[in-house]
Parts: structure tokens; sequence; C-alpha cells
């Protein structure tokens, strides 16, 4: 069973301005695919802080989906963060730019030419066509390493950096569309986690906790 972690990018987020309703949905999403869900993080508009976080959930988990941050403006860090944790620079690609231009045209107008920071992509990612709005997602792949004990004990990891729009439509349309596809083939997925909810009357949390505490302690 794979691990992913969810980082949600955005200042608003973190400050309360907006609700996340992101981290929600996806991991509901890799729960109905038998993913282990090992963290989720929401971080600001930092590309430094931004890059950290993806360092260090290198480290732990095979698939990272980030959101935000992949908008024209000068606070939309995601892609260079990516970059930066994985080592690689950043690329222009032209396939993508025209993506961008012919989205834009539906609605009658021209882009500007700051929004060819969309068109912009770590080296060697893998691009994904965003049918909704105007910023492409991509998936770098990448080998890490992850601790299984002592400093010296440590496994490979071969892992995925999906990183997805932050618009919830255009996130969700290409999670389902193009995102769950790719991990399917990917890492076989042919597992669900199943969810019960038990409701209780007249009795404690603690009186529960007595009747059930084995279950709960099952791995």
């Amino acid at each position: 069973m794979p691990t992913a972690e969810i980082i949600t990018i955005g200042t608003e987020i973190l400050l309360g301005e907006i609700v996340d309703t992101n981290t929600r949905h996806i991991a509901l999403t890799l729960r109905d695919l038998g993913v282990d869900i090992y963290r989720t993080t929401t971080i600001g508009d930092n590309t430094e802080r931004i890059a950290l976080a993806i360092s260090e959930a290198m480290q732990r988990a095979e698939i990272i989906i980030t959101t935000g941050g992949l908008g024209p403006t000068v606070d939309d860090p995601t892609r260079e963060a990516v970059a930066r944790a994985v080592g690689v620079a950043t690329e222009y690609r032209e396939e993508l730019w025209e993506q961008v231009v012919e989205r834009i045209s539906r609605y009658g107008r021209h882009p500007s030419e700051n929004q060819k920071r969309q068109a912009v992509v770590p080296q060697g990612a893998i691009a994904i066509r965003n049918p909704v709005g105007t910023a492409p997602a991509f998936i770098v792949e990448f080998t890490s390493a992850r601790r299984t004990g002592t400093a010296l004990e440590a496994e490979q990891i071969k892992g995925a950096i999906i990183s997805l729009p932050g618009v919830p439509n255009e996130m969700e349309h290409i999670l389902h569309e193009s995102v769950i596809p790719y991990l399917q083939n990917k890492y076989s997925l042919r597992h669900i986690i199943k969810v019960r909810v038990l409701h209780c009357a007249g009795l404690g949390e603690g009186t529960i906790d007595e009747k059930i505490g084995d279950l709960e302690r099952l791995s």
C-alpha cells in the first residue's frame, strides 16, 4: 500500500481567508484507492518553505500531491519549489503556452505576458493538460531514500510529485481524469480502505474506549 502526503499551498488558506476543500476531496479519493495518507500540510506562498516541505515528504511518501501556486502571478511559486526540491531547473515549453493561449482565446481575450509562467515546469516533468482552466498540471517522478530504522538503514522510494491547480473544479477534473489513472498504473492500485461509522448513545467516551480499545490498537 503506497503512502501519500497532501500539501495545500496558498497564503489565503494559511490565514483562514478561504476554506481548504481540496485536501478533503483528495484524501477521500486516495482512501478509496487504498492509499495510506501519512500527512497533510498547508503552506503559504513561499518558495523555500514549499521546497522544504516537499523534500521532507519525499523521505516518507511515494505520492506527494500539491494544490495551488500554479497561476501566472509572482506569488505562484509551486513550479520553482518543486524544481528546487528535486534539484533541477525549470524549463519553458512552447506546447504548454499554446494550450494556455488556446484556453484564454475561448473567452475572446489575449493572454498577458506574465501568463507565460504557466508554461514553465520543472525539467523532465510530465505535463498534464488542464481542459478546465489555464494552468497546466505536472508530475515529477523521483527516487529518494527513506529511513527504516537507524540512520544507516534506508530503502529507496520511487515516487511522484503531482502538482495540481488550486481552483477546486480544475483540481478535481484533473485528479479524476488524469492523475488517478496514472496512479493506478504506476502503483497497481487494487485495494480500498473501508470506513465504518458507529453511532453510540448513552455511553461516555471513556466507557466506549474500554469496550473497543483492542480494536483501536489494531494496525
